[in-house]
């Protein structure tokens, strides 16, 4: 493998400098001057911060570096493992829990976050954290549900290849804090959310469901994705019935725009996917690469996607001039329909997609990765890619397509040493995929 070190070393270098651009602690550390302005200009009295998401340790980490003895009280939920080196005084208790299924944990943790917001009041002010994967981490199932049925909810949704808008349309109306209910709740208290989009678009309603943000999307909404995959036999009774009485208008919708508790909000993105790929390209840059961002929204499922980046790179391979480089970008968050019982994320099974389009193809280098560190249910943030390797995977022995088709795309890439494995990096702003092409 080592003649393919330099191109692997290469684009694994010009991610990390993607990682850091969307640096939690940084994003935070810039914000934290105004959170005391607005404190001290309405004359505030309690200053509390709820952080939830898979950057909630070091964004947490940052308001209370920043803001110092100010700082009232405060609850942070996280990934479990995704702590880091994190600790806190009496002042903020730190919890971890399921993602992206929601366990017992969660719910714990969510229920002294409504504990404390239930103390704030109109000299409160209120400083919301949120970063991807707090749909799953702030977790309260609403009255009549279980966690279990959540959990299984959840769970069909992601396998059935739903995307993160329609699995959070579902969530939100069987949940008790999501879709702008979080808010609802803190009211009548100052607030502000600072966030780390995941989504494409930062629709501020879909990141982490929207918990203080106007929802844009209703009961009728939840059943017709239900409806859509073919799931409403298989979905808990309890959970059809809130659903479709909601629909009906029997239970209350989530809170939409001009409701007054959000006239006092404010949602502001202070991280995402662009931020990352627009780093990513100015480190290709400096490495001598001609780059590109080729998309900034990258959807669908995550083979058909691959197919169609290997085009694009084949094609812009093709107008390079000899000893001429150059660096192809993408972002978003691409679904897999999970039909084999193999191991793998959507970022590894892209990573396989995209190796056996081009097979036999020198000079072509491609990484998929999730900027979270965790691709699906594995250790791995994805995988790196040449054609080279590919040759050697049928060497092996290995059946590429085989691979795909078990959807057991990370047991093929840790086989080869093409797994990209950061340990959790502490951010969350969807994936990057990135392809270097040299003739």
């Amino acid at each position: 493998m080592d003649s393919y070190d330099n191109p692997m070393q290469k684009i694994r270098n010009i991610f990390d400098e993607s990682l850091l651009a969307v640096d939690p602690y940084k994003a935070v550390s810039r914000h934290t001057d105004y959170v005391l302005s607005l404190y001290d200009k309405e004359r505030l009295h309690k200053l509390y911060v709820i952080s939830f998401g898979k950057a909630a340790s070091l964004m947490a980490r940052a308001l209370a570096d920043g803001v110092g003895k100010v700082l009232t009280n405060g609850i942070v939920i996280t990934k479990y493992d995704h702590r880091g080196q994190q600790y806190f005084s009496d002042t903020i208790a730190i919890y971890e829990s399921g993602h992206p299924i929601p366990d017992e944990n969660g719910v714990r943790a969510t229920g002294e976050v409504l504990k404390l917001l239930k103390q704030a009041d109109k000299d409160t002010f209120v400083v919301f954290l949120i970063s991807g994967g707090g749909s799953a981490l702030l977790c309260c199932p609403y009255e009549g549900t279980l966690l279990a049925e959540k959990q299984a909810v959840t769970g069909l949704l992601l396998k059935a290849g739903a995307n993160i808008q329609e699995l959070n349309t579902v969530r939100k109306h069987i949940s008790a804090v999501k879709g702008g209910r979080l808010a609802e709740i803190a009211y009548p208290a100052k607030m502000i959310s600072f966030i780390l989009s995941d989504v494409i678009g930062d629709q501020l309603d879909v990141i982490a469901s929207g918990p203080t943000s106007p929802d844009t999307s209703t009961y009728d909404d939840a059943m017709k994705v239900i409806q859509k995959y073919g799931l409403a036999a298989r979905m808990p009774g309890n959970v059809i019935n809130i659903l479709a009485n909601g629909a009906q208008g029997h239970i209350p919708e989530t809170p939409k725009k001009g409701a007054p508790i959000f006239r006092g909000m404010n949602n502001i993105i202070i991280g995402n996917n662009a931020i990352a790929m627009e780093a990513a390209k100015k480190a290709a840059e400096r490495s001598g690469y001609k780059t590109a961002i080729i998309s900034t929204e990258l959807s669908g499922e995550a083979s058909q996607v691959a197919k169609d980046l290997a085009k694009a790179a084949l094609d812009r391979k093709k107008t390079l001039r000899r000893g001429e480089k150059a660096c192809l970008i993408a972002g978003g968050e691409t679904t897999v329909t999970v039909k084999g019982d193999g191991k793998g994320g959507r970022n590894t099974e892209l990573a396989l997609a995209f190796g056996i389009v081009i097979q036999g193809e020198s000079g072509i280098t491609f990484l998929s990765a999730g900027t979270d560190g965790t691709d699906g249910p594995t250790d791995a943030a994805g995988a790196i890619v040449t054609s080279p390797m590919f040759s050697d995977a049928l060497k092996y022995g290995l059946d590429p397509q085989d691979y795909l088709r078990r959807n057991d795309s990370y047991i093929f890439f840790k086989t080869i040493n093409g797994l990209v494995i950061t340990g959790p990096t502490g951010t969350n702003v969807m994936d990057i995929q990135l392809i270097l092409l040299e003739n």
